[in-house]
């Protein structure tokens, strides 16, 4: 099988996906700007505006899914990251559709993300998917779930772990999914790592560009350095995301094994999640800086590049929306515009979406699982259920996510390869820093007080004239020059983004 997956692949592929950059060279060199979305809600047509799609509506497929691309192309989107696209589990299940991410088959492609009326297979429909996002220069990342459903448990009892009485074992608070049995490094569960081997044998013949490992940290080093491998040998520029992050300590069960992050880059991947997602309770720009010097050293460290994501909003972050209010998505948009790694956000980010769903936990009429609720987690993009698009209505935040990702893209250079300079505050609660590159230099000054204002505030800028003119790219142009300092004043929560022509001239 993998024999024949292999010839078909280098014959379809290696004139074309091989010859261009690689989601891997592009991740690498910081220049993959991420979008997550679930197909399963991503284009689903809503017709009475009530939230939940009905009888009658339509949900997110792979086929309507491709009218939205033209959309994220021309918001800067060069990457998708693909929630699961596997068959889900319906037995003791969460949600009225049941999560993405209770896996109850490797091989094959979740039923609800296929066009019912259309002649080509399921297969055949996620292909076209992702040739119509190369087409457009985007690549993709599909999502391989840590757990299984409950229903993958019941037919293959011997991939999962077992406690003392031999039952299945529910990792922390994830009551829809069972612990997988991977075995130790030194013995691996061949049958468990086989079907992930296959699981990369479709994402390849589709025409995936890599992977996201969700909660990469449950499996054995040795189990990545396997499938990495195995996948490497068929496209060298195959993509490996660790869902993991520098503030992960434990294992959610007692039960589970334990890779911490550095141990997974070292087994093969190509980048993590940084935990910028705490961000929302950084007290100081010091701890702001202290996450950004922890990467930026980690990320050399290793003999291959690595990278990360700004992991700001996921599908597991509460919307900013509702944490701060717009302010911060503003400040979301412009860090990830401006900070040295790659950008990721979730579907409706760009819009201000707050994935607040009026029906939410209450009772359904129909439902596809064993669960008649309408489970959500609140604030957070539904993964349990046919619901809405993610389409926020604030155009403020909408504006600003065009321009803060048409900025990188007119920037490309200065960000993904210029310096990064740590500028000192007076206010401890302001962070400032600076990005040159060629000449272009670029300062960025921000306030993590979402409260109140910070007034009189000096950043000291080495090389800066008394009357240097600057060009305000975000935020008030209430600003003053002096030899070696810069002034300005911030709004709560506001971002402020100049760049400097002829610097030190």
């Amino acid at each position: 099988m993998r024999l024949f997956l292999v010839l078909l692949f280098c014959v379809l592929s290696v004139t074309t996906a091989f010859a261009e950059e690689g989601l891997r060279t592009l991740f690498l060199d910081n220049k993959a700007v991420i979008c997550g979305i679930n197909i399963r809600n991503f284009n689903a047509k809503d017709l009475n505006n009530n939230g939940i799609i009905e009888s009658g509506e339509e949900s997110g497929t792979f086929i309507n899914a491709i009218e939205r691309l033209d959309e994220l192309k021309n918001l800067g989107i060069n990457t998708l990251h693909v929630l699961p696209i596997t068959p889900v589990g319906k037995l003791k299940a969460l949600g009225t559709a049941g999560s993405v991410y209770a896996i109850s088959d490797f091989t094959s492609i979740n039923p609800q993300l296929v066009e019912k009326n259309s002649e080509l297979t399921a297969i055949e429909q996620a292909k076209l998917f992702i040739e119509e996002c190369h087409k457009r220069n985007i690549k993709v990342m599909i999502d391989l779930p840590s757990c299984g459903a409950y229903d993958l448990f019941l037919t293959k009892p011997e991939l999962f772990i077992k406690d003392k009485k031999q039952l299945s074992v529910v990792p922390t608070d994830w009551t829809d999914v069972r612990l997988f049995n991977t075995g130790t490094n030194e013995n691996l569960n061949q049958d468990l790592l086989n079907i992930h081997k296959r699981f990369v044998d479709m994402l390849i013949f589709i025409g995936a560009d890599g992977i996201r490992a969700d909660v990469a940290t449950i499996k054995p080093y040795q189990f990545w350095v396997e499938i990495i491998k195995y996948a490497r040998e068929i496209n060298p520029e195959f993509c490996f995301l660790a869902e993991a992050s520098d503030s992960w300590r434990e294992p959610p069960s007692k039960y589970a094994v334990f890779t911490p992050y550095d141990k997974l880059l070292e087994a093969g991947f190509d980048g993590y999640y940084g935990s910028f997602f705490n961000l929302k309770d950084w007290k100081n720009s010091e701890q702001f800086y202290e996450h950004i010097r922890f990467n930026k050293k980690l990320l050399t460290s290793y003999p291959e590049n690595k990278s990360v994501i700004l992991s700001f909003t996921t599908h597991d972050e509460t919307s900013p929306i509702i944490l701060h209010g717009e302010k911060f998505s503003v400040m979301i948009a412009w860090l990830e515009a401006t900070l040295p790694f790659n950008p990721y956000f979730i579907d409706g980010f760009q819009s201000g979406d707050d994935y607040i769903y009026p029906w939410a936990n209450s009772i359904a009429k129909v439902s596809e699982t064993d669960d008649n609720c309408y489970f959500v987690h609140r604030g957070k993009l539904d993964i349990f259920n046919f619901s809405r698009k993610p389409e926020g209505k604030n155009e403020y935040v909408k504006s600003n996510v065009i321009e803060a990702l048409r900025f990188r893209t007119e920037n490309s250079d200065l960000i993904s390869k210029g310096m990064f300079t740590q500028l000192k505050s007076d206010k401890e609660k302001v962070f400032a820093y600076a990005r040159s590159y060629h000449g272009e230099n670029l300062i960025v000054i921000g306030n993590l007080d979402f409260k109140h204002p910070q007034k009189r505030i000096t950043i000291k800028v080495s090389g800066l004239k008394k009357k240097k003119d600057l060009q305000v790219i975000e935020g008030l142009s209430n600003y003053k020059t002096q030899a070696n300092k810069l002034l300005t004043d911030l709004e709560a929560g506001e971002i402020k983004v100049l760049r400097i022509n002829n610097f030190g001239l």
